[in-house]
C-alpha cells in the first residue's frame, strides 16, 4: 500500500475545501468510534489525541486514562460506559466516541455505530486482534464504516507489529469486508509514549500521522436528502437539573435552543416538547451551545421519556428513522433490603425506598438494565445482559453507602410457539494455553457447550463454542483457576434455543455457622479440617452465615465461636500453637457465581458475606423442599 507524504496528500485522498457554507462546514467534521479489546490501550490513545491537539491548557492537571471516568473503570481497566469527547485539529472538528470492550456492555456498541462514519481499530502489537474486537468490528463492517488500523504498544519488548498487521488483514477477510474496507490505512503507535508513525522506520515524536489519517481517510458525514431536522438518539445521560439528556447525531437539518420538537417513541406514541438545552463537547467537557446542524454529535434535553433508538424531529408528520434494537436481557437476579443481624453497621442507605430510587436512577441512563418490584416488599428484580453488568451496579451502590442482599444470577427463559421451553444461548470464544485444553473442554462439556471450531496456534488454542447462558455463570472463575490466569474468554448473545437440560452448579456444600458471636481461632482450627474457610479469627459471625466450603456435597452446621474452656488443670495440648490456613477471600463477582439458589450475598461498604436466605436452621429444614429451584 503506498503511503502519502505528509506535506502533499495524493489525489485519491479526499481533502476538504476551506469551510465557507454549511455544507463545507460538514466537510470539516469527522465522527469516529474507537474499537479495541479490553486493555489494548484504547483509552490511553484517546488521552494522547486530546492532549496533543491542545485541548487542555499547558498548566492544566489531567488524569491518566481520562476517558475511564468511573472509579470502577480505572480499577478494572475496562470501559463500561460509552463516552463522548471532541477536539479540534487544524480546522477539523473531530468527535470521538469510546466503545466498551466487554460483551456484557455490547448493547452500547451497536448504537454507537449509527453515530459515526469511521472507526479506529486499536490492536495490541503483541496480542493481535482478540475475540471481542471481532464482535465490535463486525458491527462496524455491517454499518459500512471506514476503518483505520492502529497497531499500538509497538515499544513493547515482545511486539510483532508486522505479524499483527497480517492477523488484522485475515480478520477483515473472515468478516467479509468489502474491497474498499480491505484497503485500510494503518498506523503504528505507542500511546503511552505519545507518538505515531506510518512505517516503523519513520522518525516521529507526536501523533500527527494519526491526526492526518483521520482527516484524510475518514469520510465527512453524508449529506442527507431531506432538509428538515432529524435526530437519532444513541445514548442517554441524566442531569439532576435538566433531566434526561439524549445523545446522538443530527441526521439532517439543524436545531436551535428553545425550538419545539417531537419525539417518536418506539411504542408509536408521539410527544412534543421544547428543547431546553443543547450540548456539544470540548475535550471531555460538556459545553452548552445555541444551535447545531447536520453531522454534529450533540446532547438534547427537554424530553423526559426519550429512549435509545428513538427519533426526534421538527413535527408530527415526519417519518421516524429506523429503530435500533438492543440485545435482550438474559440474566435476572434479586436485590433486597439487608435484614441480617449485622445490618446497619457499615452503610447509611438501608431502606427499600432508597434502594428503589437508586435502581430507578440507574435505568434512566443504562438501557440494558430494567427493574421491577416483586410480590415481597423490599425485593427488586433486576434484568441485565450479563452478571458482570449487575456486579458493576452492585459495586457502585456499595461504594455509595448502600447495604443490600443479592441473589444468585439466573437466566430468563422464554416459551416457544409450540410451548417448549427456550433458553438464551451465547457464542463463547476461549483462548487457552495448549496444556490446559483438556481441563477446559471437560469443564465446557459439563456446562452443555457444543464446540463449533478449534484453532491450534503455537502458544495457544482458540476454541469457539455455543453454550447456554446458564453454563457461563461461574465459567470465568473455572477458567482462571484451570489456566492459572492465562485463559481469556468472551461471549456474545446468539439466540434463544431449546432448553439443554440440567447443568450441575456447585459440587460441594458449605459450612454454615450455627450461632452468632466472634469467631475463635480455637474453633476454626478444628473446622478447617472439614473444608476451606472463608473467614479468619476475631470476625463478627451470625447464625446462618456461610463461613467456608465443605469438602463433601452437603451443608454442615459448625460453631466457629466456641472458645477453649479454661481450667486450673494442666492439659496435654498446652503450648501447642494453632496454625490456621489463610482464608479464601471472595470478590463480589466470585461470590455471586458461588452461591446456591437458597443463599444471598450480603454487600455492605466494608464487607462481603455469604449467608443462607433462611438464617434459622430449624426453619431452613422445614422449608427445604420449597427452596429447591
Amino acid at each position: 500500500m503506498t503511503e502519502a507524504p505528509i506535506d502533499t496528500p495524493p489525489d485519491y485522498l479526499h481533502i476538504p475545501r476551506p469551510a465557507t457554507s454549511a455544507e463545507d462546514t460538514m466537510d470539516k467534521i469527522r465522527n469516529i468510534a474507537i474499537i479495541a479489546h479490553v486493555d489494548h490501550g484504547k483509552t490511553t490513545l484517546v488521552d494522547q489525541l486530546l492532549k496533543q491537539a491542545g485541548t487542555f491548557r499547558a498548566n492544566q492537571k489531567t488524569d491518566e486514562r481520562m476517558m475511564d471516568s468511573m472509579d470502577l473503570e480505572r480499577e478494572k481497566g475496562i470501559t463500561i460506559r460509552a463516552k463522548n469527547a471532541a477536539f479540534r485539529w487544524n480546522d477539523y472538528h473531530i468527535n470521538i466516541v469510546d466503545t466498551p470492550g466487554h460483551a456484557d456492555f455490547g448493547g452500547e456498541v451497536e448504537r454507537i455505530m449509527k453515530m459515526v462514519d469511521g472507526v479506529l481499530l486499536v490492536v495490541d502489537a503483541h496480542d493481535g486482534p482478540q475475540a471481542q474486537t471481532k464482535f465490535v468490528l463486525r458491527k462496524a463492517m455491517e454499518n459500512g464504516l471506514k476503518p483505520i488500523v492502529v497497531i499500538n504498544k509497538i515499544d513493547r519488548e515482545n511486539a510483532r507489529p508486522h505479524k499483527v498487521l497480517d492477523m488484522v488483514f485475515e480478520l477483515f477477510l473472515e468478516l467479509n469486508a468489502t474491497d474498499e474496507q480491505l484497503d485500510f490505512p494503518h498506523i503504528y503507535a505507542s500511546a503511552k509514549a505519545g507518538y505515531a508513525k506510518r512505517e516503523l522506520v519513520d522518525p516521529s515524536d507526536s501523533m500527527t500521522p494519526l491526526y492526518e489519517a483521520i482527516a484524510w481517510h475518514i469520510p465527512a458525514p453524508k449529506k442527507s436528502d431531506v432538509d428538515y431536522f432529524q435526530f437519532l438518539v444513541s445514548n442517554l445521560d441524566y442531569s439532576d437539573y435538566l433531566g434526561r439528556i439524549a445523545y446522538g447525531r443530527i441526521v439532517s437539518g439543524s436545531v436551535k435552543l428553545g425550538q419545539s420538537a417531537v419525539c417518536f417513541h418506539h411504542t408509536g406514541k408521539k410527544s412534543r416538547a421544547n428543547i431546553t438545552a443543547l450540548f456539544s463537547h470540548e475535550g471531555l467537557e460538556k459545553v452548552q451551545i445555541e444551535s447545531a446542524s447536520e453531522g454534529d454529535i450533540v446532547g438534547i434535553t427537554g424530553f423526559e421519556d426519550v429512549f435509545i433508538g428513538e427519533t426526534i424531529s421538527d413535527n408530527e408528520e415526519r417519518e421516524p428513522l429506523p429503530f435500533v434494537h438492543i440485545d435482550p436481557p438474559t440474566i435476572t437476579m434479586k436485590i433486597c433490603v439487608n435484614d441480617s443481624p449485622l445490618a446497619g453497621r457499615d452503610g447509611k442507605l438501608l431502606t427499600a425506598r432508597q434502594i428503589r430510587d437508586r435502581l430507578t436512577k440507574e435505568t434512566r441512563t443504562n438501557v440494558s438494565i430494567s427493574v421491577t418490584d416483586t410480590d415481597v416488599a423490599g425485593h427488586f428484580e433486576i434484568m441485565a445482559r450479563g452478571e458482570m453488568q449487575i456486579a458493576v451496579l452492585v459495586e457502585q451502590m456499595r461504594r455509595e453507602g448502600f447495604e443490600i442482599l443479592v441473589s444468585r444470577p439466573e437466566v430468563i427463559f422464554q416459551r416457544g410457539e409450540d410451548g417448549s421451553l427456550l433458553e438464551p444461548m451465547e457464542t463463547l470464544y476461549v483462548d487457552v494455553p495448549p496444556e490446559n485444553l483438556g481441563d477446559i473442554l471437560q469443564s465446557m462439556a459439563g456446562r452443555k457447550a457444543e464446540i463449533t471450531n478449534m484453532q491450534h496456534n503455537p502458544h495457544n488454542v482458540l476454541v469457539e463454542a455455543v453454550i447456554p447462558t446458564r453454563g457461563l455463570i461461574g465459567f470465568d472463575t473455572d477458567l482462571v483457576n484451570l489456566t492459572k490466569g492465562h485463559g481469556i474468554a468472551s461471549h456474545l448473545f446468539k439466540e434463544y434455543a431449546a432448553h439443554k437440560g440440567d447443568i450441575p452448579s456447585r459440587s460441594k456444600g458449605v459450612l454454615v455457622s450455627m450461632e452468632g458471636g466472634i469467631s475463635m481461632a480455637y474453633a476454626l482450627d478444628t473446622i478447617q479440617e472439614r473444608g476451606r474457610l472463608f473467614i479468619g479469627p476475631q470476625e463478627d459471625i451470625y447464625e446462618g452465615m456461610i463461613i467456608g466450603e465443605n469438602a463433601r456435597p452437603d451443608d454442615m452446621p459448625v460453631n466457629p465461636c466456641k472458645a477453649k474452656k479454661l481450667t486450673n488443670m494442666r492439659s496435654q495440648g498446652d503450648g501447642k500453637g494453632i496454625s490456621l490456613a489463610p482464608p479464601l477471600v471472595m470478590t463480589l463477582e466470585r461470590s455471586l457465581e458461588y452461591i446456591a439458589p437458597d443463599e444471598y450475598v450480603e454487600v455492605t461498604p466494608k464487607s462481603l458475606r455469604m449467608r443462607k436466605k433462611i438464617l434459622d436452621a430449624n426453619l431452613r429444614k422445614r422449608a427445604t423442599p420449597k427452596m429447591t429451584p
